[in-house]
């Protein structure tokens, strides 16, 4: 390989137009216009940051909060739609690569929501729509789980590029799978958390993951956290003061660019809005490989193997639809893997499979 991608990266932290998809793509346009003055060339930005988090999850009881779902699911995208529409348009005014988490109403019911990552070429074109696989914790009350059909590194200017959203990184056979397709720049999207337990730093976890990530795989990691804003708290905490107190807690929020040692690239930026700026060299990535190469040398496939079933889910499947050819003998049905079987220790289900 002759050449390597060397670029600038931006890692936006920022909070949403709370609840109001179409203020807060107008601020991700303005915010990406920004990074592009200073040079970027990939714009990553927080997890579902149109039109923001379902604080109330973690605040309210279910009946409490079912209002609120209403309300986010009414300001939600729809994935194609016109805020999608508009954000490619961005991207490829800028001439960026762009991540961005969105909240997508699912298409075939009513009601359903994913925590879904978008991400788009510089050109404009939706390249990938990664739904979070599981939910987190009181977010279960919100959002609808991906399936495996959008765990895919994407092939761009910036070189191989992977997207995940919040605790999946924490999901050690995600990362895997994304690693084992080549993955060289990772981007890591988050929520700040400041209704989290007492003595958990989301700060500190933010960068533990990180750093985790960028050094098991030699890669760039480019994490984009959202902040809580005096409108969010108004909104969800009302006048309860502990509530208030609990949702301006400090460092609830980290946002840098991490290299293949582990270690950030320059200082991250801690709870405060901004936008952090580094140059990534993916030449950096091949020295660092010959010592830990996990998706290579530095691992047994005679003995470890991922199967990631990645064909799409459906709620049904008809037996004369011709993109399902349910009707043809199961015996006659041909079984595929990916040629990364043999090399990398991962294996593909294609629709073939099912």
């Amino acid at each position: 390989m002759d050449h390597l991608p060397c670029f600038t990266a931006a890692a936006v932290q920022a909070a949403p137009v709370y609840l109001d998809a179409g203020a807060t793509v107008d601020k991700a346009v303005e915010l990406i216009a920004r990074a592009a003055a200073g040079g970027a060339e990939l714009v990553v930005f927080p997890e579902v940051f149109v039109p923001g988090y379902p604080y109330w999850n973690w605040t309210m009881n279910p009946v409490q909060g079912s209002p609120w779902f209403e309300r986010l699911y009414r300001a939600a995208v729809d994935v194609p739609g016109p805020c999608v529409d508009r954000l490619r348009a961005a991207a490829r005014q800028y001439g960026v690569v762009l991540v961005i988490g969105v909240n997508e109403r699912g298409p075939h019911s009513l009601g359903v929501l994913y925590n879904t990552l978008l991400t788009i070429g510089p050109d404009g074109e939706l390249l990938g729509v990664h739904r979070k696989l599981v939910p987190t914790w009181a977010e279960k009350l919100t959002w609808t789980g991906g399936d495996g059909s959008s765990l895919k590194v994407h092939s761009t200017p910036v070189g191989p590029l992977g997207a995940l959203a919040c605790g999946e990184n924490t999901n050690t056979l995600a990362r895997f799978a994304l690693l084992a397709q080549g993955e060289l720049v990772h981007a890591s999207c988050y929520i700040a958390l400041p209704v989290a337990p007492a003595d958990y730093d989301m700060a500190d976890a933010i960068a533990v993951r990180t750093a985790a990530h960028s050094f098991e795989g030699k890669v760039f990691s480019v994490v984009a956290c959202s902040t809580v804003s005096p409108e969010i708290v108004d909104a969800i905490a009302g006048d309860d003061e502990e509530l208030r107190t609990q949702f301006t807690r400090p460092r609830s929020a980290l946002s840098g660019i991490f290299g293949p040692d582990g270690r950030p690239v320059t200082e991250p930026l801690v709870d405060e809005e901004g936008i952090v700026l580094a140059e990534i060299d993916l030449a950096r990535c091949i020295q660092p490989k010959q010592m830990h190469d996990i998706v290579g040398h530095y691992n047994r496939f005679d003995v470890f193997r991922l199967h990631v079933d990645n064909r799409p889910r459906t709620p049904v499947t008809f037996a004369t639809d011709p993109a399902h050819p349910a009707a043809a003998p199961r015996s006659a049905e041909p079984t595929h893997t990916t040629g990364a079987t043999d090399t990398t220790g991962i294996t593909g289900l294609t629709k073939e499979d099912a």
